[in-house]
């Protein structure tokens, strides 16, 4: 290619400054490796500033040989885009990009952007793509997002009921029992969060949509608590050790067996039961508007254990140790507080008699039976055979979650 055929681009008085290496690289964007690029301008430091701009993106740069040509100086297009030349894409070829093991030096880049080389690691653990995933994510967050609710809107704060003294301090005794089971609820998730690298962004995204539902359980449930100008009620030392050891479990997989398929698996019957039974319209509400945000928490649960037993074949005895060492860690707590069961059996029995007692009790030993089942059902789906399935279900903590 002779000088007379060498495409010019002229900058005119623009400065590098103010954007004159645009004009430069989209001149240079067609032209193949080894070719020139004529650069005109006015500006006094132009040489200096393109070959400086030249030498980070891999050009090349020689002076103008026929300075009343106007030119100030030739480029010529290099086969790299100098610290770009060892870039590598957050992601991998597929339509979705997702790779089986991220890349901590990704950072947090967007999966599939082109990543420039340097810059910090990024502090997260789960890397790997099977210890946290389920196939049904991308779609749960959809429905999640799409699900979310408004509890000024939703639940008819203002409805009018007044209820027996023994039964609005019931309500009260269980609406404290279930905030308190949804701080661990929203802790858990929460602390997950920020341990999962960003390219396995859907979950991520369902994690933290999981962390809003809970926050909002734990707002709806303590407005029903307080709504009738009551303190709350108590919280037993058995519950909450109960909780703690979900708290303290470090393990992705086994922190979403024990809370999400036991733990709210359980609650999801509880819920249940409380709309069953709710004395009034707001608490019946507030029951049934968590249990649907809690049931896809359960799914996701489920959904990544079957994931994860499909490519570990020790998944099934870590999980059964958990269960194990959680019950003999709480082995010598009272289980579920005495209040709350009590509050329970009140709920369920319609009126102050001996027959209604009987038939509240009946009702609340019912629910531990239709929990019992519940887990024994998932874990069967999750591959455990049915009289492992009982005895594991069997063990699971007395305080429900």
């Amino acid at each position: 290619m002779t000088p007379a055929t060498v495409p010019i681009v002229d900058l005119t008085d623009l400065g590098f400054e103010e954007g004159a290496h645009l004009l430069v690289r989209r001149a240079l964007k067609d032209l193949p490796p080894g070719a020139e690029l004529g650069v005109a301008g006015r500006g006094r430091d132009l040489p200096d500033r393109l070959s400086e701009w030249c030498g980070e993106h891999g050009h090349g740069v020689r002076p103008a040989d026929d300075p009343d040509s106007g030119v100030r100086a030739w480029v010529v297009r290099g086969t790299g885009d100098g610290r770009w030349a060892e870039a590598r894409r957050a992601g991998g070829p597929a339509p979705d990009g997702i790779v089986p093991r991220a890349d901590p030096g990704w950072g947090l880049a967007a999966r599939g952007a082109l990543v420039e080389p340097g810059g910090p690691a990024l502090p997260c653990d789960l890397i790997d793509r099977d210890l946290i995933w389920a196939d049904i994510a991308p779609g749960l967050y959809t429905s999640a997002a799409a699900a979310q609710w408004n509890p000024d809107v939703a639940i008819p704060w203002d409805a009018e009921f007044t209820l027996p003294d023994e039964l609005e301090r019931a309500v009260v005794q269980v609406m404290t029992y279930l905030a308190e089971n949804e701080q661990a609820a929203l802790i858990v998730p929460a602390r997950l969060l920020g341990r999962i690298h960003p390219h396995f962004r859907e979950v991520q995204q369902l994690l933290a949509v999981q962390v809003a539902d809970e926050a909002r359980h734990l707002e709806v449930f303590s407005r029903r608590a307080l709504l009738k100008g009551r303190a709350l009620g108590t919280s037993s030392a058995g519950g909450r050790e109960s909780l703690a050891t979900l708290i303290a479990e470090p393990d992705f997989s086994l922190a979403s067996f024990l809370l999400s398929v036991l733990g709210e698996g359980s609650l999801l019957n509880l819920l249940s039961f409380l709309d069953r039974h709710a004395p009034d319209p707001v608490t019946r509400q507030v029951t049934r508007l968590a249990r649907q945000d809690e049931a896809r928490h359960v799914a996701f649960g489920v959904a990544h254990i079957q994931h994860q037993a499909a490519v570990d074949p020790g998944l099934h005895g870590r999980l059964r140790a958990a269960v194990e060492r959680r019950h003999d860690a709480l082995s010598g707590t009272a289980g579920l507080g005495e209040d709350v069961l009590e509050a329970l059996v009140v709920l369920a029995a319609g009126e102050w008699t001996p027959r209604g007692v009987r038939r509240g009790y009946e009702r609340v030993r019912l629910l531990q039976r239709e929990m019992y089942e519940g887990r024994r059902h998932r874990l069967i789906r999750l591959g455990f055979p049915a009289d492992e399935a009982a005895e594991l279900s069997a063990l699971h903590t007395r305080n429900f979650m």
